[in-house]
């Protein structure tokens, strides 16, 4: 009956697993005058795909991130506080210590309220940047909904990512329009290859105050793709950190909403799917890359013993044979890794710098992964080489692997005999030339008898 018992919960626990890569611990940090039943339809897409949720208030006391130094938790969802901070636990410090301990984080904005300094703060630390006016929202007036912002022209709708970027079409494909209403502006303050628009805001729109008169020209801070609703940053580690403009696209409302765009049909919104896909991406559901096997051995016809994989000595000019497992997690399971069309997986055999780098050709596939390999020669030059594959892609986690090896000289044993080499026949037959004319000399001398005189002498 225990047996039972004990299978029976395992396969429970199986099946609510988390589809996220990275855990289940999802913290959604709200505050207290928030109404968490507008956003049920989210919490429960959340708890179907197996997370473990757990509500708190900025100002609770229970809250922190950390649990005798590690992670309390695996994943962070921030809803715009409609306070000044917040709270002690979740200072701009807090934040940034959970992204350099692999944690993942959303942070959600809203136009209808002036955003806070701790958020302001915290989104510098990240290199994204508010309105200098908190009350700021972006407008279009030709990418609106007429149906619920018909004066206002403050809830853009706008085409799902992978109509406008062929990068992210893998995370965030699909068809239909997605609402955001009341998006609150930001702008990327560099171009840091950790930092990454998911959607840009149309040619069309820019931001102002609609407490405000009409601006002037002058007055507008940032226009059309200057503008973004979506922001994310990847770091090193492959932490992500993600920045929604509008909270209020999570709502129950948007999901099953109804909108028309001026001069079009009256449609439904895709929010839900684009809700999931971007969640899913920030909490490593996608995109997450794993190296497997890592191979490498002299270049030989047939199958290498299990003795011979991965030596630590090379020697110059052998014919070396590398390859590289590379699998895909989407959503819920591993899947083979394919590359992006023009994009190539490298390898890097190097010291101080390259002496080859080479383009990994995938050369079999497994259930779960594919396999990349190449094959060249090792450099005429001995010292520590490394074999190294460093892959950063935009949405991918980074592969980063590096393995070191000696390559050394011939030994004396492995010289080729000078008649094997053609090259060196002339320098050989001027040796024996030398050697030949001398004892041809000797000989002559030898042999050669003095010449007799005849002359008498006189006294």
């Amino acid at each position: 009956m225990r047996w039972c018992l004990a299978f029976l919960l395992v396969c429970f626990l199986a099946t609510v697993s988390a589809l996220s890569s990275s855990g289940s611990r999802l913290l959604v940090v709200l505050d207290e005058s928030t109404e968490k039943s507008s956003f049920s339809t989210l919490w429960s897409d959340l708890e179907g795909r197996g997370y473990d949720l757990t509500f708190e208030s900025p100002k609770s006391d229970k809250l922190s991130l950390f649990a005798h130094g590690e992670r309390a938790y695996d994943h962070l969802l921030i809803l715009p506080p409609k306070s000044k901070g917040l709270g002690p636990a979740l200072t701009p410090k807090h934040i940034i210590d959970f992204l350099d301990k692999d944690g993942n984080v959303i942070l959600a904005l809203t136009g209808k309220s002036a955003t806070s300094s701790s958020i302001s703060s915290l989104l510098l630390e990240v290199d994204v940047h508010l309105s200098n006016d908190r009350s700021a929202v972006v407008v279009d007036h030709f990418n609106y909904d007429t149906l619920s912002a018909s004066e206002k022209h403050n809830v853009l709708l706008l085409k799902r990512p992978d109509a406008l970027r062929s990068d992210v079409k893998a995370f965030f494909d699909g068809e239909g329009v997605v609402a955001f209403p009341n998006v609150a502006p930001q702008t990327l303050g560099s171009d840091s290859p950790l930092l990454m628009p998911i959607l840009k805001a149309p040619a069309t729109a820019y931001a102002y105050n609609p407490k405000e008169e009409t601006p002037a020209p002058e007055d507008i801070e940032a226009t059309g793709s200057q503008l973004n609703i979506i922001s994310a940053l990847q770091s090193r580690n492959s932490a992500r950190f993600t920045v929604l403009g509008s909270v209020e696209s999570l709502e129950n409302q948007w999901f099953t909403a109804s909108v028309k765009a001026p001069n079009g049909k009256k449609v439904s919104t895709a929010n839900r799917e684009f809700a999931k896909q971007l969640t899913g991406w920030t909490f490593k559901e996608t995109g997450v890359l794993k190296v497997g096997k890592i191979e490498h051995h002299l270049a030989t016809d047939g199958e290498v013993a299990a003795e011979d994989l991965n030596p630590k000595i090379y020697r110059i000019k052998n014919e070396t044979f590398f390859s590289i497992e590379v699998s895909e997690y989407v959503y819920d399971k591993w899947v083979p890794f394919e590359l992006p069309t023009g994009d190539e997986l490298q390898l890097e055999f190097t010291m101080l710098s390259p002496f080859h780098r080479l383009a990994l050709q995938p050369t079999s596939r497994t259930e779960t992964s594919t396999v990349y390999s190449t094959q060249f020669v090792t450099p005429d030059q001995h010292g520590i080489f490394s074999f190294r594959v460093n892959y950063k892609r935009p949405f991918l986690t980074n592969i980063e692997e590096k393995h070191e090896v000696t390559v050394r000289h011939f030994a004396h044993d492995e010289y080729p005999r000078s008649w094997a080499i053609s090259g060196g026949w002339v320098w050989i037959a001027g040796l024996w030339s030398v050697i030949g004319g001398f004892l041809a000399f000797v000989v002559v001398w030898l042999y050669s008898a003095p010449i007799a005189d005849n002359a008498k002498k006189t006294q």
